[in-house]
């Protein structure tokens, strides 16, 4: 069991460290630690790579994610709820494309491993309550979905692209007419 103290620095630092990824710039492991008010020893044991750290905070938003997913199902129509959730997922892959810098090719792979099935499994809830209500096609298929909206985090820097206006239109594909 891990002790309330311990659990509660690995989140400051957890915290911390998102923060700091999405500014501009690498701040150093010992920065984030002095920023999150441990010791650099505290971070290395929780994180003792960078990669480490990143990876931790990229799970750590995939499982906020996905936690996040019963209660838009339960308060939204599925397709709004899918659209509010997918919103969230967007912004989330955006932040690991910017993190990307940090993570080499298996910590990339490991990433998206981990993240695939729980995803899918949310993306797989919204549909079948669409389809159970009428409002989601039968024939459509969560993978191609998460496979089209992986262009919505993708068109960062493209100055026509409009992540709000792409999702609309790979959403108004899935309503039943």
């Amino acid at each position: 069991m891990v002790r309330s103290d311990a659990r509660e620095n690995r989140e400051r630092i957890l915290v911390v460290a998102r923060e700091v990824f999405a500014e501009p710039g690498e701040a150093s492991l010992n920065q984030i630690a002095q920023r999150a008010g441990v010791g650099a020893g505290t971070l290395y044991r929780h994180f003792p790579t960078r990669e480490d750290l990143v990876l931790a905070v990229y799970q750590d938003e995939v499982e906020r994610l996905v936690g996040a997913a019963p209660e838009l199902l339960a308060a939204n129509a599925p397709i709004d709820g899918l659209r509010l959730w997918t919103t969230d997922l967007v912004a989330a892959m955006r932040q690991k494309h910017g993190l990307g810098e940090a993570l080499g090719q298996s910590a990339h792979q490991a990433a998206a491993d981990r993240s695939y099935g729980p995803v899918m499994a949310v993306i797989t809830a919204f549909f079948e309550a669409g389809k159970a209500d009428g409002s989601i096609r039968v024939d459509a298929h969560p993978a191609d979905f998460l496979m089209l909206t992986g262009a919505l985090w993708r068109a960062i820097g493209h100055a026509d692209a409009d992540s709000g206006r792409m999702l609309e239109l790979i959403l108004d594909g899935l309503r039943t007419r």
